[in-house]
């Protein structure tokens, strides 16, 4: 879901500190009018989707806990052989 909101990034001069900052939709066409680039972009579609299934119990998060103290977690999280 987009709300239309703006913002501009730039980098300080002075100490190439990173910087951003909301603006009103007048303030980015004013930006875009004295040559600054527009970069457009959506928050993905993941955001609005709801999971479905059980949900995450303290003993989901338990077994993924001892899952990961183990070097072979990652096939045995993938195949589900424990």
């Amino acid at each position: 879901m987009d709300d239309g909101a703006g913002a501009y990034r730039f980098r300080c001069p002075t100490c190439a500190t990173a910087a951003i900052h909301e603006a009103s939709p007048a303030i980015c066409a004013l930006l875009r009018h004295a040559g600054c680039e527009e970069e457009s972009w959506s928050l993905p579609a993941e955001l609005l989707e709801r999971p479905t299934g059980p949900k995450l119990t303290t003993d989901d998060l338990l077994d993924f806990h001892l899952l990961l103290r183990d070097d072979d977690w990652t096939s045995e999280l993938i195949t589900g052989d424990r």
